[in-house]
């Protein structure tokens, strides 16, 4: 009996490995060493790594201007949501971490999240100050969660 219990977890774990994607989409930096966006069925959780203030090319827009810094982030993340064929009103989660946090951040960081965000059920949220990101130039990361269901056939 265990060797068929281990057989089914086995091909379980298979399957489960067979309905998970690793997107790198067209239109954010090339990611280094990580993905940028993690699909996983059946539904979707859609997991999207931390995006920063890089453009396409991978060059930090707005130094040292956190408003225009959030504005290219929530365009990354906008492009990793498409990608993984979702959209903001699919957000669950967000995780937003802030260099150098200041209380009059937070209303920065909301008059832009809220021209992507369903306002009306915005996604569970945790902001975090923090003493640095990845390179000093970045002012802000925001990571996400989204949730789609898939239509059943």
């Amino acid at each position: 009996m265990s060797i068929l219990r281990t057989l089914l977890l086995t091909a379980s774990a298979g399957s489960l490995l067979a309905q998970t994607e690793f997107l790198k989409p067209a239109g954010i930096a090339p990611a280094n060493g990580y993905s940028h966006v993690v699909v996983t069925r059946p539904d979707k959780l859609i997991f999207i790594a931390g995006q920063v203030a890089n453009n396409p090319k991978g060059e930090v827009v707005g130094k040292g201007d956190l408003k225009a810094q959030t504005e290219q982030v929530f365009q990354n993340l906008k492009t990793a949501l498409a990608a993984a064929g979702a959209s903001f009103d699919n957000v669950v989660k967000l995780n937003l971490y802030i260099k150098g946090y200041k209380e009059e951040s937070r209303a920065v960081i909301r008059e832009i999240r809220n021209k992507y965000i369903n306002t009306t059920n915005p996604p569970a949220s945790t902001l975090i100050g923090v003493a640095a990101l990845a390179l000093d130039d970045y002012l802000i990361e925001i990571e996400a969660v989204a949730a789609v269901v898939e239509k059943r056939r």
